[in-house]
Protein backbone atom coordinates (compact mmCIF):
# COMPACT_ATOMS: atom_id res chain seq x y z
CA UNK A 1 0.00 0.00 0.00
CA UNK A 2 1.35 2.99 -1.34
CA UNK A 3 1.30 6.01 1.36
CA UNK A 4 1.05 9.13 -0.21
CA UNK A 5 -1.52 6.95 -2.35
CA UNK A 6 -3.57 7.32 0.85
CA UNK A 7 -3.47 11.06 0.77
CA UNK A 8 -4.28 11.55 -3.16
CA UNK A 9 -7.52 8.91 -3.34
CA UNK A 10 -8.58 10.54 -0.40
CA UNK A 11 -8.85 14.42 -2.14
CA UNK A 12 -9.10 12.99 -5.28
CA UNK A 13 -12.47 11.34 -4.35
CA UNK A 14 -14.06 14.19 -2.76
CA UNK A 15 -13.70 13.21 0.60
CA UNK A 16 -11.51 16.07 2.04
CA UNK A 17 -10.20 19.07 0.50
CA UNK A 18 -6.77 18.18 1.44
CA UNK A 19 -4.90 16.22 3.80
CA UNK A 20 -0.66 16.70 4.84
CA UNK A 21 0.66 13.53 6.76
CA UNK A 22 4.00 12.50 8.14
CA UNK A 23 5.47 9.33 9.64
CA UNK A 24 8.53 8.22 11.44
CA UNK A 25 10.36 5.18 13.13
CA UNK A 26 12.98 5.97 15.67
CA UNK A 27 15.36 5.56 13.26
CA UNK A 28 14.11 8.65 11.33
CA UNK A 29 11.26 10.33 8.93
CA UNK A 30 10.43 7.65 6.60
CA UNK A 31 7.30 10.37 4.99
CA UNK A 32 5.92 13.87 4.52
CA UNK A 33 3.74 14.29 1.85
CA UNK A 34 0.64 16.41 0.95
CA UNK A 35 -2.19 16.44 -1.34
CA UNK A 36 -5.25 18.85 -2.01
CA UNK A 37 -5.05 22.42 -0.37
CA UNK A 38 -2.47 21.15 2.28
CA UNK A 39 1.38 20.48 2.32
CA UNK A 40 3.64 19.19 5.06
CA UNK A 41 4.32 22.54 5.46
CA UNK A 42 1.25 23.96 5.89
CA UNK A 43 0.43 25.79 8.86
CA UNK A 44 -2.89 24.03 10.88
CA UNK A 45 -4.94 24.26 13.52
CA UNK A 46 -4.09 21.37 15.54
CA UNK A 47 -6.44 21.83 17.94
CA UNK A 48 -6.45 19.29 21.11
CA UNK A 49 -3.29 17.85 19.72
CA UNK A 50 -2.08 20.99 21.77
CA UNK A 51 -3.15 18.76 24.94
CA UNK A 52 0.00 16.34 25.00
CA UNK A 53 2.28 19.63 24.52
CA UNK A 54 0.64 21.15 27.86
CA UNK A 55 0.98 17.90 29.28
CA UNK A 56 4.87 17.47 28.44
CA UNK A 57 5.29 21.42 29.79
CA UNK A 58 3.55 20.12 33.03
CA UNK A 59 5.59 16.77 33.47
CA UNK A 60 9.10 19.03 32.78
CA UNK A 61 7.97 20.83 36.19
CA UNK A 62 7.21 17.88 38.22
CA UNK A 63 10.42 16.51 37.22
CA UNK A 64 11.97 19.81 38.53
CA UNK A 65 9.91 19.72 41.97
CA UNK A 66 7.63 22.36 40.98
CA UNK A 67 4.42 20.89 40.45
CA UNK A 68 2.91 17.44 41.67
CA UNK A 69 0.74 15.34 40.47
CA UNK A 70 -1.01 14.41 43.09
CA UNK A 71 -0.93 17.41 45.78
CA UNK A 72 -4.04 19.80 45.29
CA UNK A 73 -3.64 21.47 42.36
CA UNK A 74 -5.38 24.65 44.15
CA UNK A 75 -1.92 24.99 46.33
CA UNK A 76 -0.94 26.32 42.58
CA UNK A 77 -3.90 27.67 40.88
CA UNK A 78 -6.37 28.31 43.76
CA UNK A 79 -9.72 29.35 41.93
CA UNK A 80 -9.45 25.33 41.44
CA UNK A 81 -10.14 25.19 45.00
CA UNK A 82 -13.82 26.99 44.60
CA UNK A 83 -14.58 24.39 41.84
CA UNK A 84 -18.24 22.97 42.86
CA UNK A 85 -20.09 20.18 40.99
CA UNK A 86 -23.37 20.28 38.98
CA UNK A 87 -25.72 17.89 40.43
CA UNK A 88 -28.59 18.76 38.16
CA UNK A 89 -31.10 21.74 38.15
CA UNK A 90 -34.67 22.35 40.41
CA UNK A 91 -38.12 22.82 38.42
CA UNK A 92 -37.09 26.88 38.19
CA UNK A 93 -33.94 26.49 35.98
CA UNK A 94 -31.33 26.46 39.11
CA UNK A 95 -28.45 25.24 38.79
CA UNK A 96 -28.07 22.40 42.03
CA UNK A 97 -24.40 22.70 43.37
CA UNK A 98 -22.49 20.78 45.51
CA UNK A 99 -18.89 20.92 46.82
CA UNK A 100 -16.86 17.68 45.56
CA UNK A 101 -15.24 15.19 47.93
CA UNK A 102 -12.03 15.68 47.19
CA UNK A 103 -9.11 18.23 45.83
CA UNK A 104 -8.78 18.34 42.14
CA UNK A 105 -4.88 16.94 41.39
CA UNK A 106 -2.62 17.71 38.26
CA UNK A 107 -2.90 14.04 37.68
CA UNK A 108 -6.53 14.37 37.42
CA UNK A 109 -6.28 17.17 35.00
CA UNK A 110 -3.92 15.27 32.81
CA UNK A 111 -6.34 12.33 32.85
CA UNK A 112 -9.56 14.44 32.41
CA UNK A 113 -11.08 12.84 35.44
CA UNK A 114 -11.07 16.14 37.19
CA UNK A 115 -14.90 16.47 36.71
CA UNK A 116 -14.41 19.58 34.33
CA UNK A 117 -15.89 18.92 30.73
CA UNK A 118 -17.00 20.33 27.36
CA UNK A 119 -20.19 21.76 26.71
CA UNK A 120 -19.83 20.27 23.04
CA UNK A 121 -20.38 16.75 24.50
CA UNK A 122 -22.33 17.53 27.53
CA UNK A 123 -25.52 18.81 27.86
CA UNK A 124 -26.19 20.41 31.46
CA UNK A 125 -22.76 21.87 30.72
CA UNK A 126 -24.48 23.48 27.78
CA UNK A 127 -27.24 24.60 29.75
CA UNK A 128 -25.46 25.72 32.62
CA UNK A 129 -23.17 27.99 30.43
CA UNK A 130 -26.21 29.20 28.64
CA UNK A 131 -27.94 30.08 31.52
CA UNK A 132 -24.86 32.00 33.35
CA UNK A 133 -23.49 33.73 30.19
CA UNK A 134 -20.05 31.73 30.56
CA UNK A 135 -17.91 32.80 26.97
CA UNK A 136 -17.14 29.40 25.12
CA UNK A 137 -13.73 27.93 26.02
CA UNK A 138 -12.54 29.25 21.87
CA UNK A 139 -13.02 32.35 23.29
CA UNK A 140 -9.77 32.16 25.46
CA UNK A 141 -11.27 34.42 28.03
CA UNK A 142 -10.63 33.51 31.29
CA UNK A 143 -14.28 33.61 32.10
CA UNK A 144 -14.52 30.51 29.78
CA UNK A 145 -12.44 28.85 32.47
CA UNK A 146 -15.74 29.05 35.01
CA UNK A 147 -17.97 26.23 34.53
CA UNK A 148 -18.70 23.53 37.39
CA UNK A 149 -17.40 20.18 37.80
CA UNK A 150 -19.40 17.55 36.60
CA UNK A 151 -18.08 14.81 38.31
CA UNK A 152 -16.21 14.15 41.87
CA UNK A 153 -12.50 14.22 41.02
CA UNK A 154 -11.16 10.62 39.48
CA UNK A 155 -14.19 9.17 39.55
CA UNK A 156 -15.02 9.70 35.86
CA UNK A 157 -13.48 10.27 32.53
CA UNK A 158 -14.83 13.43 31.17
CA UNK A 159 -13.53 15.04 28.31
CA UNK A 160 -13.35 18.43 29.20
CA UNK A 161 -11.09 21.75 30.08
CA UNK A 162 -8.85 19.79 32.49
CA UNK A 163 -5.44 20.55 30.70
CA UNK A 164 -6.31 24.37 29.65
CA UNK A 165 -6.13 23.99 33.62
CA UNK A 166 -2.75 22.25 33.63
CA UNK A 167 -1.64 24.85 31.27
CA UNK A 168 -2.06 27.61 34.19
CA UNK A 169 -0.36 25.26 36.81
CA UNK A 170 2.24 25.86 34.23
CA UNK A 171 2.47 29.16 34.20
CA UNK A 172 1.46 29.77 37.65
CA UNK A 173 4.81 27.05 38.56
CA UNK A 174 7.11 28.64 36.19
CA UNK A 175 6.12 32.20 36.43
CA UNK A 176 6.04 32.55 32.71
CA UNK A 177 3.29 32.92 29.97
CA UNK A 178 2.29 29.38 28.37
CA UNK A 179 3.19 30.84 24.91
CA UNK A 180 6.94 31.71 26.02
CA UNK A 181 7.42 28.38 28.45
CA UNK A 182 6.55 26.18 25.49
CA UNK A 183 9.09 28.09 23.20
CA UNK A 184 11.67 28.00 25.74
CA UNK A 185 11.11 24.39 26.95
CA UNK A 186 9.54 22.48 24.15
CA UNK A 187 9.92 24.09 20.86
CA UNK A 188 13.32 25.45 20.75
CA UNK A 189 14.88 22.18 21.58
CA UNK A 190 13.19 20.39 19.19
CA UNK A 191 13.51 22.98 16.31
CA UNK A 192 9.96 23.65 15.92
CA UNK A 193 9.74 27.05 14.57
CA UNK A 194 6.47 26.81 13.12
CA UNK A 195 4.79 25.87 15.91
CA UNK A 196 3.04 28.32 18.55
CA UNK A 197 -0.03 30.07 19.69
CA UNK A 198 0.35 33.21 17.74
CA UNK A 199 0.80 33.02 13.67
CA UNK A 200 3.92 34.64 13.12
CA UNK A 201 4.70 36.35 9.91
CA UNK A 202 6.64 33.50 8.46
CA UNK A 203 3.99 31.27 8.82
CA UNK A 204 0.86 33.52 7.93
CA UNK A 205 1.18 32.93 4.26
CA UNK A 206 1.53 28.94 4.68
CA UNK A 207 -1.74 29.35 7.12
CA UNK A 208 -4.36 26.86 6.08
CA UNK A 209 -8.06 27.91 5.28
CA UNK A 210 -10.63 25.70 7.23
CA UNK A 211 -13.52 24.21 5.30
CA UNK A 212 -16.76 22.37 6.53
CA UNK A 213 -18.76 19.04 5.48
CA UNK A 214 -22.59 20.17 5.33
CA UNK A 215 -25.25 19.31 3.98
CA UNK A 216 -24.78 20.84 0.44
CA UNK A 217 -20.57 19.66 0.85
CA UNK A 218 -17.66 21.31 2.11
CA UNK A 219 -17.44 25.27 2.14
CA UNK A 220 -14.77 26.80 3.55
CA UNK A 221 -15.44 28.98 7.11
CA UNK A 222 -13.79 31.25 8.73
CA UNK A 223 -11.91 30.08 11.67
CA UNK A 224 -8.64 31.50 13.45
CA UNK A 225 -8.01 30.52 17.73
CA UNK A 226 -7.59 34.54 18.91
CA UNK A 227 -4.09 36.01 18.71
CA UNK A 228 -4.41 38.31 21.57
CA UNK A 229 -5.72 35.92 23.95
CA UNK A 230 -6.48 36.69 27.72
CA UNK A 231 -4.98 32.68 28.47
CA UNK A 232 -3.62 30.60 25.89
CA UNK A 233 -5.62 27.56 25.49
CA UNK A 234 -3.04 24.66 26.66
CA UNK A 235 -6.20 22.60 25.55
CA UNK A 236 -6.45 23.62 22.32
CA UNK A 237 -4.55 26.44 20.95
CA UNK A 238 -1.59 25.77 18.84
CA UNK A 239 -1.06 25.76 15.12
CA UNK A 240 1.73 23.97 13.89
CA UNK A 241 2.63 21.49 10.91
CA UNK A 242 3.04 17.68 10.44
CA UNK A 243 6.68 18.23 10.19
CA UNK A 244 6.77 20.00 13.11
CA UNK A 245 4.65 17.86 15.48
CA UNK A 246 6.22 15.29 13.86
CA UNK A 247 9.45 16.20 16.02
CA UNK A 248 7.40 15.98 19.25
CA UNK A 249 6.17 12.77 18.66
CA UNK A 250 9.65 11.58 17.44
CA UNK A 251 10.60 12.82 20.78
CA UNK A 252 8.59 10.77 22.89
CA UNK A 253 9.09 7.81 20.45
CA UNK A 254 12.81 8.05 21.38
CA UNK A 255 12.12 8.39 25.41
CA UNK A 256 11.73 11.84 25.78
CA UNK A 257 15.60 13.07 24.51
CA UNK A 258 15.80 16.76 24.96
CA UNK A 259 12.35 17.48 26.91
CA UNK A 260 12.07 14.58 28.97
CA UNK A 261 13.18 11.90 30.87
CA UNK A 262 12.79 8.33 29.66
CA UNK A 263 10.99 7.55 32.60
CA UNK A 264 8.59 10.45 32.90
CA UNK A 265 7.75 9.36 28.95
CA UNK A 266 7.21 5.37 30.91
CA UNK A 267 4.96 7.19 33.17
CA UNK A 268 2.84 9.44 30.57
CA UNK A 269 2.43 6.06 28.54
CA UNK A 270 0.44 4.12 31.16
CA UNK A 271 -2.99 4.02 32.31
CA UNK A 272 -3.29 6.96 35.18
CA UNK A 273 -6.71 6.54 36.25
CA UNK A 274 -8.03 4.68 39.23
CA UNK A 275 -9.22 1.73 38.93
CA UNK A 276 -12.58 0.87 36.90
CA UNK A 277 -12.76 4.12 35.43
CA UNK A 278 -12.57 3.99 31.39
CA UNK A 279 -13.19 6.32 28.38
CA UNK A 280 -16.92 6.90 27.99
CA UNK A 281 -18.65 7.38 24.60
CA UNK A 282 -19.25 11.05 23.33
CA UNK A 283 -22.47 12.35 22.82
CA UNK A 284 -21.99 15.48 20.66
CA UNK A 285 -24.53 18.20 21.66
CA UNK A 286 -22.60 20.80 18.63
CA UNK A 287 -23.28 18.39 15.17
CA UNK A 288 -21.55 21.35 13.88
CA UNK A 289 -18.28 20.58 15.73
CA UNK A 290 -18.07 17.54 16.04
CA UNK A 291 -19.88 13.97 15.55
CA UNK A 292 -20.18 11.52 18.32
CA UNK A 293 -17.56 9.43 19.39
CA UNK A 294 -17.49 5.75 20.29
CA UNK A 295 -14.33 4.14 21.46
CA UNK A 296 -13.02 0.92 21.42
CA UNK A 297 -13.82 -1.44 24.76
CA UNK A 298 -11.37 -0.99 27.23
CA UNK A 299 -9.50 2.59 25.97
CA UNK A 300 -7.69 3.70 28.77
CA UNK A 301 -5.75 7.07 29.87
CA UNK A 302 -2.69 8.10 30.47
CA UNK A 303 -1.08 11.36 31.51
CA UNK A 304 -2.30 13.36 27.94
CA UNK A 305 -2.69 10.28 25.63
CA UNK A 306 -5.10 7.81 25.11
CA UNK A 307 -3.93 4.47 24.98
CA UNK A 308 -5.17 0.96 23.73
CA UNK A 309 -4.86 -1.87 25.50
CA UNK A 310 -5.35 -4.37 22.13
CA UNK A 311 -3.79 -3.95 18.98
CA UNK A 312 -5.41 -2.42 16.17
CA UNK A 313 -5.06 -5.20 13.50
CA UNK A 314 -2.21 -3.95 10.49
CA UNK A 315 -2.28 -0.47 12.46
CA UNK A 316 -0.97 0.71 16.20
CA UNK A 317 0.13 -1.92 18.41
CA UNK A 318 -1.18 -2.46 22.28
CA UNK A 319 0.15 0.09 24.28
CA UNK A 320 0.10 2.98 21.74
CA UNK A 321 -0.55 6.50 22.08
CA UNK A 322 -2.76 8.83 20.27
CA UNK A 323 -5.34 11.64 20.32
CA UNK A 324 -6.43 14.07 18.07
CA UNK A 325 -7.40 17.78 16.94
CA UNK A 326 -11.00 19.37 16.46
CA UNK A 327 -10.32 19.86 12.87
CA UNK A 328 -9.95 16.34 11.94
CA UNK A 329 -6.20 15.99 13.11
CA UNK A 330 -4.86 12.75 14.63
CA UNK A 331 -1.72 11.27 15.86
CA UNK A 332 -0.32 7.72 17.48
CA UNK A 333 2.75 6.78 18.83
CA UNK A 334 3.74 3.23 18.69
CA UNK A 335 5.96 2.57 21.27
CA UNK A 336 5.71 -1.23 20.28
CA UNK A 337 6.74 -1.00 16.73
CA UNK A 338 8.72 2.02 17.10
CA UNK A 339 6.76 4.25 14.81
CA UNK A 340 4.44 7.34 14.69
CA UNK A 341 2.29 9.09 12.56
CA UNK A 342 0.79 12.51 12.47
CA UNK A 343 -1.64 13.34 9.93
CA UNK A 344 -4.11 16.49 9.57
CA UNK A 345 -7.24 18.01 7.94
CA UNK A 346 -8.73 21.56 8.30
CA UNK A 347 -12.15 19.98 8.39
CA UNK A 348 -15.47 20.28 10.43
CA UNK A 349 -17.36 18.45 12.39
CA UNK A 350 -14.51 16.16 14.80
CA UNK A 351 -14.49 12.55 13.59
CA UNK A 352 -15.59 12.77 10.21
CA UNK A 353 -16.42 9.19 9.25
CA UNK A 354 -14.97 10.12 5.68
CA UNK A 355 -11.50 11.74 7.37
CA UNK A 356 -11.15 8.94 10.25
CA UNK A 357 -11.36 6.17 7.23
CA UNK A 358 -8.85 8.15 5.41
CA UNK A 359 -6.95 8.80 8.50
CA UNK A 360 -6.61 4.39 8.91
CA UNK A 361 -5.52 4.12 5.29
CA UNK A 362 -2.86 5.98 6.13
CA UNK A 363 -1.60 4.57 9.07
CA UNK A 364 -2.05 0.86 7.53
CA UNK A 365 0.03 2.28 4.87
CA UNK A 366 2.46 3.56 6.95
CA UNK A 367 2.59 0.11 9.15
CA UNK A 368 2.79 -2.07 5.56
CA UNK A 369 5.46 0.10 4.29
CA UNK A 370 7.78 -0.76 7.91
Amino acid sequence: MDIAKTLKDAVESGALPGVAAAAATDKGVIFAGGAGVLRPDSVVWIASMTKAVTGVAALQLVERGKLSLDGPASDIVPELGTKEVLEGFDAAGQAIMRRPKRPITLRHLLTHTSGLGYDTWNADLMKYRHATGIPPIGSCRNAALGTPLLADPGERWEYGISIDWAGKMVEAASGQRLDRYMTENIFMPLGMADTGFAIGPAQRPRKARMHARGANGIAVVDHEVPQSPEFHMGGGGLYSTVIDYLEFTQALLRGGEPILRPETVALMARNAMDEGVLCRPLRSQLPVMSTDLDFVDGMEWGLSFMINPTAFPGRRAAGSLAWGGLANSYYWIDPARKVTGVWTTQLLPFYDPKAVAAFEDFERAVYSAL
